[in-house]
């Protein structure tokens, strides 16, 4: 009889010990960013994470009152639905010779997908360019493009920028003085 119930417990165990496991990772492959709400503790993990990505898990979960392995797993599962896209490190733009900011806003001649995607395929490849957004309006697009100089921007603009077919009109703002820049979201 003894024995009988150690069987019982060990079948019992185990067959708990294999559902749990699956219904996890099925509960995670389904989640979508989409259908995905953060708790307070995850956007306490991703303001932590904004201000500082070399943070370790140990002092999030030290600052968010979490034990390190959850810490570890909210990261973990955020990244997997691309809610944290990268780390990255901000730099000076100034120090690292990029000192020049030019917003410079396009409308291009023609307006159908084929010319949008090239010009798209074209902007997306000029390492000048560091931030390229689709607006409404005047203009069909923005840039953010960084330069050493005036003269290196002037380069740029007559001999990358302006030999991209599908052009119509553009608009440089010259910045004279950052007042603001973050990439901190929340």
């Amino acid at each position: 009889m003894v024995n009988l119930e150690r069987i019982c417990i060990l079948i019992n165990f185990k067959r708990t010990n294999t559902l749990l496991p699956s219904t996890t990772s099925l509960k995670t492959e389904q989640m979508t960013a989409e259908h995905y709400t953060p708790d307070e503790k995850d956007l306490s993990i991703l303001r932590l994470l904004q201000k500082d990505s070399k943070m370790s898990v140990r002092d999030i979960s030290a600052r968010i009152n979490l034990s390190p392995t959850p810490t570890h797993e909210r990261i973990k599962r955020m990244e997997k639905l691309g809610i944290i896209k990268e780390y990255t490190a901000v730099l000076d733009r100034k120090k690292v010779n990029k000192g020049m900011m030019v917003i410079c806003m396009i409308a291009l001649n023609v307006h159908n997908k084929k010319t949008a995607g090239k010009f798209i395929e074209e902007v997306g490849k000029l390492k000048e360019v560091v931030e390229f957004y689709n607006i409404s309006g005047d203009f069909d697009f923005m840039l953010k493009i960084l330069a050493p100089n005036m003269d290196e921007f002037h380069e740029f603009f007559v001999n990358k920028l302006s030999e991209i077919e599908g052009i119509g009109q553009t608009k440089s703002i010259f910045v004279m003085n950052s007042i603001k820049e973050s990439v901190q979201i929340l």
